[in-house]
């Protein structure tokens, strides 16, 4: 490492951490980068080797202790990134390249935006760059990918030199709304009436719950749990997280877990899961076991719009994909994901295709965004 003062290692397992150790350089405001969300996801089987990614934490030290902590992990597929990948390794692969493993910067199956270099500062962030480089360069692995990255980890990323990679999500901003009926008072007249009209179908006949920390029993996660497995099953083939991770989370951080219940005659039929950060709510999984008109929209989107708002959350992120959200008063933004590939000629023509996607999604978000609910005079 060119960076002075600092040495590095790997963990095979966040758990070589304390939690002081990892929360000290990451923090809690972000409920991803949490070790306790890290350890859930290992102790629960849901990330590990067999399931294609094997852990291998970064942790740059200086002469102070731990400086700075990468989450990584050796990836033998691409499946749960969000940040699609597949033609690049069949075009490296057909080139006779062997693409996987590879090496993955992220929260596993969660595509939210947040710090991916949990660093003291600048000089830690760097080593921590530099690092993943030459893991990258040490075993011949085809590239690195950090994905879904803050503002202040993009600019570090392209300072090294990194290709930077556009894409899209559907995000929700508290405009300073007291109440729900001021966020529909945004909105023209037909959405505001459409949304209210999905409103009052969604929940005819059921109780809405939320359950936060101890509230939330095995009996809910068990629940929830179905939920999860019909939505998996349907959408990836196999869901990625186990039973024991939903148990975990929820007694290690129930702080941030708020889990969305619909009651019909006090059973559950269906749920939304989202973590609560410092500055935000993010929608992550939905579920239900009984199809009613629009109560995705209700527990998904409505429900928390309207925790954000009470809570004063600046926004809500709920998740990967999803342009139905954008009559629901989500907003198209661009997300941003970083690329290390050592083959001279391989990143050229990675280079050339981010180049030419990232003016496409400028370009369809310039659209959406002149296709938002928002009444004109508040846009």
């Amino acid at each position: 490492m060119s960076q002075p003062g600092f040495s590095t290692r790997i963990l095979a397992a966040a758990s070589d951490l304390s939690a002081a150790e990892w929360d000290g350089c990451a923090g809690l405001s972000n409920p991803f980068t949490r070790h306790a969300f890290m350890v859930a996801l290992e102790n629960s089987g849901s990330a590990t080797a067999r399931t294609g990614w094997q852990p291998a934490h970064v942790v740059v030290e200086n002469r102070d202790g731990i400086a700075g902590i990468l989450p990584a992990w050796l990836k033998s597929h691409s499946q749960g990134e969000y940040v699609f990948d597949h033609n690049w390794a069949d075009a490296f692969e057909r080139a006779g390249g062997r693409y996987y493993p590879k090496l993955q910067l992220s929260v596993p199956f969660t595509p939210a935006s947040g710090p991916r270099l949990l660093a003291r500062n600048e000089a830690a962030a760097a080593a921590l760059i530099e690092a993943a480089e030459g893991i990258t360069e040490a075993n011949t692995l085809s590239s690195a990918h950090a994905t879904f990255l803050t503002s202040e980890d993009r600019a570090r990323f392209a300072a090294a030199g990194w290709l930077m990679r556009s894409g899209e999500q559907f995000h929700w901003f508290n405009d300073g709304y007291g109440a729900f009926g001021d966020f529909l008072a945004a909105l023209s007249s037909p959405k505001r009436k459409n949304i209210r009209k999905e409103r009052a179908r969604a929940v005819e006949g059921l109780e809405i719950v939320h359950l936060r920390g101890a509230d939330i029993l095995e009996s809910h996660w068990d629940a929830f749990w179905e939920f999860y497995q019909n939505t998996g099953y349907r959408k990836w083939g196999r869901p990625y997280l186990t039973r024991p991770f939903f148990s975990e989370v929820g007694r290690t951080m129930g702080d941030q877990v708020l889990l969305m219940l619909a009651l019909r005659h006090g059973r559950p039929i269906a749920g939304a899961l989202n973590f609560i950060g410092g500055d935000c709510l993010y929608g992550r999984y939905w579920g239900c076991t009984e199809e009613v008109p629009f109560l995705h929209f209700e527990l998904c989107y409505y429900q928390a719009i309207d925790w954000a708002i009470a809570h004063r959350l600046p926004r809500v992120e709920a998740g990967a994909q999803g342009p139905h959200k954008l009559a629901r008063g989500y907003r198209a933004v661009e997300t941003i994901s970083a690329h290390y590939i050592p083959n001279a000629s391989f990143r050229d023509a990675v280079g050339d295709f981010v180049k030419r996607e990232a003016a496409m999604v400028a370009a369809d978000i310039e659209a959406l965004d002149m296709a938002t609910p928002f009444r004109k005079s508040v846009t």
